[in-house]
């Protein structure tokens, strides 16, 4: 997956929009304001997601490319190295099922009445 393809994937999401918080350099994936992935704009290919601990910690386990979230709560966010993903046999299909899992996260924290939301707009 190169960079356009996964900003493609990111911005596929219900509601997902992209923001520069941080300045140029970085893009911020949101739904409802909520961050659920980053994105550098060039330089190695990463990206970072939220996800629940206990997961997080397996798949860093598992996977020498998932690392602690870099700049991010170490416990809730992982960061993926996709140019070594394909070396540690982690594909496309894992890498998408981990964006999945990170905008639902998100989506799951937030209030009641803005989920409602989110899917009355759909």
């Amino acid at each position: 997956m190169n960079r356009d393809e996964l900003r493609a994937y990111l911005l596929a999401k219900p509601h997902a929009v992209e923001e520069h918080p941080f300045g140029p350099g970085t893009s911020v994936y949101k739904v409802a304001g909520k961050m659920f992935a980053l994105l550098p704009d060039d330089g190695p290919l990463t990206v970072s997601l939220k996800c629940e601990p206990n997961l997080a910690t397996l798949l860093r386990e598992n996977h020498p490319a998932v690392i602690p979230g870099y700049h991010l709560d170490k416990r809730h966010w992982n960061t993926v190295k996709l140019e070594e993903a394909l070396r540690d046999t982690l594909g496309d299909d894992e890498v998408r099922e981990m964006i999945d899992h990170s905008y639902d996260q998100v989506v799951k924290g937030l209030p009641k009445r803005v989920q409602a939301e989110l899917q009355r707009g759909q």
